[in-house]
């Protein structure tokens, strides 16, 4: 009986993680600080065990406290990936036919790939106009996400920079805006469909929320986002290139989202609400003050 095995053989009947994992161990055995392995793509940044911890756990304690470091949060996004959980959402989308076609294709999300003028002259209901729209009220741009630089897999690395620039399209489709309390919405709406540690991290900051938003957000946008995220398909698998021309609503019934109430128009009414009774109690102290 022979024992000898081919090589091509063994490769073949083993799981493709396995092997990612066995080539990352073999290549890093004498991995150190003073001994870095070079990047596996362009802007790559290899890192050891206890420096990605660290990085987690420094992002995680400082984006808490500033919610608005993006930088630090997708640092943070990074290091807790791996190594379980951006492969799972790499698979999913290996298990998707589209998802696999955005693979292949490597789309990206910017200005120079989308034309905001053209965006800008479509139908109003159209999921273009409509995430066009967003991005203007809200004052923001599809070129402020950060580059994927600490995740190994180069494959993987895509999978994570396609959902960090997917995040606004997340924003318009649901109308969450980018304050605090939208964005803690949508993370959880995010955790909920992707799994990703950093979009559970990042519901912390409900603890940053005055007590009517956390109530808001106990009582209206968290039950939402879990009821969604958990129902819908997954997002990562939405070509959204694809998508512009289409009705929005017609999307939102497809994917399995139910449109959220407006959280700009709920603060609107609650600050007229608070002004009509401060101006009523002023009215009042007056006319106590004249008798």
């Amino acid at each position: 009986m022979a024992l000898f095995v081919r090589p091509s053989a063994l490769r073949s009947s083993l799981p493709r993680d396995l092997i990612a994992a066995c080539t990352i161990s073999l290549n890093s055995r004498h991995f150190s600080v003073l001994n870095r392995p070079p990047p596996n793509y362009p802007g790559h940044v290899p890192l050891t065990f206890i420096e990605r911890a660290g990085l987690a756990v420094g992002s995680a304690v400082i984006s808490l406290a500033n919610p608005y470091r993006g930088d630090l949060i997708a640092a943070l996004g990074e290091a807790t990936a791996t190594p379980y959980f951006i492969y799972r959402l790499r698979d999913a989308m290996l298990a998707s036919p589209t998802g696999r076609r955005i693979l292949r294709d490597r789309p990206r999300i910017t200005s120079q790939t989308l034309s905001m003028t053209y965006l800008r002259s479509l139908p109003p209901n159209t999921v273009g106009r409509v995430y066009a729209d967003w991005l203007d009220r809200e004052g923001v741009s599809p070129d402020t996400r950060e580059s994927v630089k600490y995740i190994d897999d180069e494959e993987c690395a895509y999978v994570m920079q396609r959902y960090r620039e997917c995040h606004d399209f997340f924003h318009a489709l649901t109308g969450l805006p980018v304050m605090v309390e939208g964005e803690v919405a949508l993370k959880a709406f995010e955790f909920a469909n992707t799994l990703l540690p950093m979009t559970g991290l990042s519901m912390f900051a409900v603890t940053r929320l005055k007590p009517a938003e956390r109530k808001r957000f106990f009582t209206i946008y968290g039950p939402w986002a879990i009821r969604n995220g958990l129902g819908a398909q997954e997002v990562i698998n939405v070509y959204w290139e694809e998508q512009l021309e289409r009705d929005v609503e017609d999307l939102r019934a497809e994917l399995g989202i139910e449109k959220p109430v407006d959280l700009r128009d709920i603060r609107k009414r609650e600050r007229a609400r608070k002004k009509a009774e401060k101006e009523a109690k002023e009215r009042s102290g007056d006319s106590l003050g004249v008798n």
